[in-house]
């Protein structure tokens, strides 16, 4: 069989704007259960070895899906470069929540898809927007997190916070790129107005769907204890460590090599013995 990638697919959101979407699935008569990786923060689809894991999941026999955010400052016109800053500077999570239901209604359409089996994926900050949209939508039955975070509330604080609300705005420098990336403030509103919504604690709590939390031991992002906070505000969630894997499992952009990182593989490979053995 031969595996099938379509790349950059454009989808519209009415309540944010355009952005794309990649496909990776092999061609056949089955009904293939649909597997959408979420980025985080300063991430997009196509950054460091995220191709090579879709690659791997498709051939496993999963229609695997991912996208960029649509304010993640990427554009449809270059989906590989923070290309729009002004639009990052917009994001908040009711845009990023808003635009994975996109994805999902868009896809679950899809002739090759089995419907009754949705999973998500979500890489560190995407880890906490996942967590909330399975406890919010009832057609997702699985969910696997990769360094995640166990909370949405990660804005400045004391004086910084104060000088954020003061200017509109305060700048995070992206070491890969060098830009100096914005934030304004209405994404700290946007968090105060839904409060209650974006507990990814309780949302971590109530989740129905097969949920498997895995973390590097060597996380220098996110503290490696988060993972057992979700582990033990789920109970029948799995929990897997990679000994010393740093945030992004080994991967780093741009990957270059043809093979996926050996922790990352060892990740995609719990991934596809999870999703097989609960789906």
């Amino acid at each position: 069989m031969n595996l099938t990638i379509k790349k950059n697919i454009p989808l519209e959101n009415p309540e944010t704007k355009t952005f794309s979407a990649d496909s990776f699935y092999l061609e056949n008569e089955q009904k293939l259960p649909l597997v959408i990786f979420v980025h985080g923060y300063k991430g997009y689809k196509d950054w460091g070895a995220w191709n090579i894991m879709g690659e791997k999941l498709a051939e496993a026999g999963f229609f695997y899906v991912k996208f960029n955010f649509s304010h993640n400052g990427t554009t449809v016109e270059d989906p590989y470069h923070f290309a729009d800053l002004e639009a990052f500077g917009n994001n908040n999570y009711s845009r990023e929540l808003s635009d994975l239901g996109v994805v999902i209604d868009h896809f679950i359409r899809h002739p090759n898809v089995d419907d009754q089996k949705v999973i998500l994926i979500g890489h560190s900050r995407g880890g906490g927007i996942s967590i909330i949209k399975t406890f919010e939508d009832e057609r997702i039955n699985g969910l696997i997190t990769l360094a995640s975070v166990d909370t949405l509330e990660r804005f400045p604080v004391g004086e910084a916070f104060e000088n954020w609300k003061k200017k509109g705005v305060y700048y995070v420098l992206n070491g890969r790129t060098k830009q100096e990336m914005p934030h304004y403030f209405q994404f700290y509103e946007d968090y105060e107005k839904n409060i209650h919504r974006f507990d990814v604690e309780r949302a971590t709590e109530m989740a129905k769907a097969h949920m498997l939390i895995i973390h590097g031991t060597g996380d220098e992002s996110v503290d490696p204890k988060q993972a057992e906070h979700l582990h033990i505000l789920n109970p029948n969630s799995e929990l897997f460590f990679v000994e010393n894997a740093n945030h992004t499992f080994g991967a780093k952009e741009p990957w270059t090599e043809n093979e996926l990182p050996g922790d990352l593989k060892l990740v995609t490979e719990k991934c596809i013995a999870f999703i097989l053995d609960k789906m």
